[in-house]
């Protein structure tokens, strides 16, 4: 009697239950494929290791969840088998990818119920990797997703003649038989036949290659065909290795190849010369080192040359805002604690952060729009911090602003889940009296009334007013006209044209603190992300010398991990110190401390200055000696306009350049705009001869050392945020890192401290997707006669030459927030010569002393509220009232927009010529549009 091993009950059940599949027969290539999980309670390597009474289990309440495969090698797929655990999903979806990183769906699986099941689903498309992405959880399913086994389908890839796998438009693999990668090169021969043959739906393009020999180089250059549109996607050079006759080549050589298909043909040249290409990538938020190839990618066509992008195909994207089913429209995105109701400014304590916000304060929720889909609810899902009141866990719906501002007619508690997680559900919408429908504005606001066992601050709160539209998603709001019941103060949605940050817009002011216009969440703040950004808002306001928080010092306490980092060189000691409510700064009194700028300093050779270094710090501690201060001594002013005179009390370098504090609001936005984008705005030799020169700053990357675009600073001298606030920690706050571990110091200096880092690079992180994640306010006042006049007069006398009104984001941030954003900053990001009045002696970069780069306008008109906050002059609450002060280009001196115009010279001289001719009405139309931004 042969030996019977002893397994599992459960295992013996599921075995009878799940019998071996027809496809079973052939080989499961998930058997010793390498396998990962988004999470895992129970380990991913459970799914496949042929023991049915082994799975692989999600963390619990967390969706989407996923776990892939990599197979190895392309195969060309058939099926695919999930032998499912009770905890199974509602809607899952099945991916295939070529590099890990780009994913195609290959099947989308609705309908599923509770309980244990097995399903076989039919797949098509060659791929090496395959995904399950779980979305949502079938009905009873509180825990998450759960797999006995997994199995995969299919036969080797047929790469006999070569193939070319595609991993985006613009990237590409080349394969043959066996899994080798062929190496790719960036330089051409003539001659080759190729033959094309396009598999949209799978997102594969397989070249076959006839008459080339091992070691041949073949030039692959084609139109894609998009509704019949062709989109010219840039030549490739590839070595060929596998079956094949024989065909001359040349490393060196120019020359260009056609390609045709049913589409149509095209044909392109490529230069010679380049390195093979490469990548790596980094966690999100840095950067990611990719391929120096003359081409970037991008409908654009524009060359790279040097320029490494900062993100590519190879970057990890964390996961989309919203996903379409074909049974929902889904939002995943977060909230946050707040004092009172949006509407109220009778209060105005809406937009200001609580006590302890970094901690048990946020929100996630998901909305599963089933009437987008032809359904007939909305389900709201919510996952807190800390558990809720028994009977206060509020989640109103449907503005009605009857009585107060703050009112919703279906005001029901939550469905409590478990200690973090609720939900509501409705089919009804009760302000309009019927079901809800396609189009239908939900407003809503949750309400985390806390349980009074929280640790920390005060346990009642409010949240964010939204408004979704039902079948849109989540909209910027603003108010305007009567509810159907008479209410006040309605929401409506604000035309998209005025969403100056894309989908992070935030809603317009209603709430009257006009000082907390830039601290604000983007709209759109991604499930998983309100706490990291939280917990970089701490950062951003905790001193580096004693870790006080400069809000609500008495209540929020220090923050151990930035306490005594300062110095012993600084100039303040907090990033907010600087940028104050993350507004800009404005020149200081005569001859008080400019401890708001920094002055970059060198010697006469342009290296950094032996007795400061590249920085003036003229703080000190821990027995350091100041490096002086530096003030303004006067003002000299011609024809109504001021330029400052500085004092140094200490050593006074050779070459300086003073910069004040800028608004660091949408600078995650700028970061997303295409390299290549901004390459094709340049114009260095004014080809068109229209005045305008605008160049790009090329700078090294302090972590890779590669070529990058500069975009950040008043001379485009950073190519990201990461790098540009570990500069400013570096040299404004004597704050080592690892992106910069040296101190700032001369080569005559010896008291500088210590080399290394003293930041933890994880709060350098949140600190960077804090900056990065902050929501840009709406344009308002868009449908002013004036304004509209203003808008068209920005461009007819030249301001839009440099100030790019409106740009797309790339789909390769790794934030989802940021991707594929329309936006309007009024920007290109390019260095222009202002002239000698606005120049200094010391260039950055490529930059020189007059060229400066174009600042973003966004948020312009609400500068000066920002920076100069708010008083009370009558007392009581409700009465706070702005008290702006205004200060503008790269030192302040400009005390008016106005002014800031007036300063043009340069390369914007003649927009300055055409403002000073228009009549004063149509200056003030003009004035008008700015301040509307």
């Amino acid at each position: 009697m042969p030996d019977i091993p002893l397994i599992t009950s459960t295992a013996v059940a599921l075995a009878l239950l799940f019998p071996l599949p027809v496809l079973a027969q052939q080989s499961n290539l998930a058997t010793g494929a390498s396998v990962s999980a988004s999470t895992a309670d129970l380990p991913a390597n459970n799914a496949i290791d042929g023991d049915t009474g082994t799975r692989w289990a999600s963390a619990g309440q967390t969706d989407p969840s996923w776990i892939a495969l990599d197979l190895g090698q392309p195969y060309d797929l058939d099926q695919v088998e999930i032998f499912w655990e009770a905890a199974n999903p509602e809607t899952y979806e099945i991916w295939g990818s070529n590099n890990g990183v780009d994913w195609a769906t290959l099947s989308v699986q609705t309908g599923g119920q509770f309980g244990h099941r097995t399903d076989t689903v039919d797949v098509s498309g060659i791929y090496q990797h395959v995904r399950i992405q779980g979305l949502t959880r079938s009905a009873g399913n509180y825990w998450g997703y759960s797999i006995w086994e997994l199995g995969v389908f299919g036969s080797p890839a047929n790469c006999d003649s070569g193939c070319v796998l595609a991993v985006d438009d613009s990237t590409f693999e080349a394969r043959v038989t066996g899994g080798d990668i062929v190496d790719l090169h960036y330089s051409v021969n003539g001659g080759g036949q190729i033959n094309v043959r396009m598999q949209e739906s799978a997102g594969l393009w397989t070249y076959a290659i006839p008459g080339l020999s091992d070691g041949d180089l073949v030039t692959v250059s084609f139109t894609k065909i998009t509704a019949g549109v062709g989109q010219n996607i840039p030549a490739k050079d590839y070595v060929f290795s596998g079956p094949g006759g024989s065909s001359s080549s040349s490393s060196s050589s120019s020359s260009s190849s056609s390609s045709s298909s049913s589409g149509g043909s095209s044909s392109s040249s490529s230069s010679s010369g380049g390195s093979g290409s490469g990548s790596s990538s980094s966690s999100s938020g840095g950067t990611s080192s990719g391929s120096s190839s003359s081409s970037g990618g991008s409908s654009s066509g524009a060359d790279l040359g040097s320029i490494v992008p900062l993100y590519d195909g190879s970057t990890p994207l964390e996961p989309a805002i919203t996903v379409e089913t074909p049974t929902a429209l889904i939002t995943r995105f977060s909230d946050r604690a707040r004092d009172r109701h949006a509407k109220e400014d009778m209060f105005q304590a809406y937009d200001h952060y609580l006590s302890f916000y970094w901690e048990d304060r946020t929100a996630s929720i998901e909305i599963i729009d089933e009437v987008a889909k032809g359904g007939d609810s909305v389900r709201m899902n919510v996952r807190t911090q800390f558990k809720l009141s028994d009977t206060e866990a509020e989640n109103r719906w449907f503005y009605r602003g009857v009585g107060t501002v703050a009112e919703y007619c279906d005001n029901g508690v939550m469905v409590v889940v478990d200690q973090y997680n609720y939900y509501k559900e409705r089919t009804y919408n009760c302000r309009e009296g019927r079901n809800i429908q396609v189009g239908d504005k939900l407003e809503f606001e949750i309400s985390q009334f806390l349980d009074p066992s929280v640790p920390n601050g005060r346990a009642n709160y409010y949240g964010t007013t939204f408004l979704y539209i039902v079948g849109e998603g989540l909209v910027p709001w603003d108010v305007g006209g009567a509810t159907p019941f008479g209410g006040i103060k309605d929401s409506v949605k604000i035309p998209e044209t005025a969403w100056l940050g894309g989908e992070t817009t935030i809603h317009a002011l209603t709430s009257g603190e006009t000082d907390n216009h830039y601290m604000q969440m983007a709209t759109n703040l991604g499930y998983d992300n309100a706490q990291p950004f939280m917990r970089g808002r701490r950062v951003l306001h905790s001193s580096a010398v004693d870790g006080v928080h400069d809000e609500n010092p008495i209540d929020n306490p220090p923050f151990a991990p930035m306490t005594g980092l300062a110095g012993p060189h600084y100039i303040n000691d907090s990033c907010a110190s600087c940028h104050q409510r993350n507004g800009r700064a404005v020149p200081a009194a005569v001859g008080e401390p400019l401890d708001k700028w920094t002055f970059k300093v060198a010697a006469a050779s342009g290296a950094p200055d032996p007795y400061l270094g590249s920085a003036l710090q003229p703080k000190a501690r821990s027995g350091a000696a100041s490096e002086g201060q530096v003030s303004i001594a006067s003002w000299s002013e011609q024809n109504g306009l001021r330029a400052p005179n500085y004092a140094f009390t200490g050593v006074v370098p050779e070459r300086f350049s003073a910069r004040i504090a800028p608004s660091i609001v949408g600078m995650g936005l700028l970061e997303a705009i295409d390299e290549t984008v901004l390459i094709a705005l340049a114009d260095p030799e004014d080809s068109d001869s229209d005045g305008i020169s605008g160049r790009v700053n090329r700078v090294i990357d302090p972590e890779t050392g590669d070529t990058r675009l500069g975009r950040f600073g008043w001379k485009a001298g950073v190519a990201s945020i990461r790098h540009q606030l570990a500069r400013a920690l570096n040299t404004d706050m004597g704050v080592m890192t690892s992106v910069f571990p040296q101190p700032d110091c001369g080569s005559s200096q010896n008291d500088c401290g210590a080399s290394g880092a003293e930041l933890a690079d994880s709060h350098l992180q949140d600190l960077t997707k804090y900056v990065a994640l902050l929501g840009v306010r709406p344009q308002r006042n868009y449908d002013d006669p004036s304004v509209v006049s203003g808008q068209q007069l920005f461009t007819d006398i030249g301001c839009a030459s440099c100030h790019t009104p409106t740009h797309q984001t790339s789909a390769q941030h790794p934030f989802a927030e940021l991707r594929n954003q329309t936006i309007h900053p009024y920007t290109d990001l390019l260095l222009h010569d202002m002239g000698p009045g606005l120049a200094d002696n010391l260039g950055e970069g490529e930059a020189t002393g007059a060229e400066w780069r174009t600042p973003a306008l966004w948020g312009l008109g609400l500068s000066a509220c920002v920076t100069g906050g708010v008083e009370n002059p009558s007392g009581g609450q409700g009465n706070e009232v702005c008290t702006p002060q205004h200060g503008y280009l790269h030192d302040g001196r400009a005390r008016s927009i106005d002014e800031a115009i007036r300063w043009h010279g340069g390369e914007g001289q003649a927009s300055n010529d055409a403002y000073q001719n228009l009549s004063g009405a149509q200056q003030q139309d003009l004035l008008n549009f700015l301040n509307s931004l």
